[in-house]
């Protein structure tokens, strides 16, 4: 089993989402506690991936066509901590 961690903003973000992306992040969230990145990567539908740039060392996953949830794998102590939940803006605040 992965732990999920989820960060202040992105909590706040989840509570704003459309009901289908809150449903789908439910989704995502157990596949990655049972199967954690690797079950994510098996799941078409999130088109996991990892990010370049100023995200370099991150992952995103489709909720939905315009969401996304952003992540990073901390496997020293098998953790995933969700750092944000947003429209498809990577711009790194």
């Amino acid at each position: 089993m992965w732990t999920i961690e989820i960060n202040r903003k992105a909590a706040k973000s989840l509570k704003k989402l459309p009901y289908d992306v809150q449903v789908n992040f439910d989704i995502w969230a157990d596949t990655a506690a049972v199967e954690g990145p690797y079950g994510l990567r098996q799941v078409s539908g999130f088109r996991d991936e990892a990010l370049q740039g100023v995200w370099k060392g991150y992952r995103s996953s489709r909720l939905s066509k315009q969401y996304r949830v952003i992540y990073q794998v901390k496997k020293e102590i098998v953790s995933i901590l969700v750092i944000d939940v947003n429209a498809h803006d990577y711009k790194r605040n």
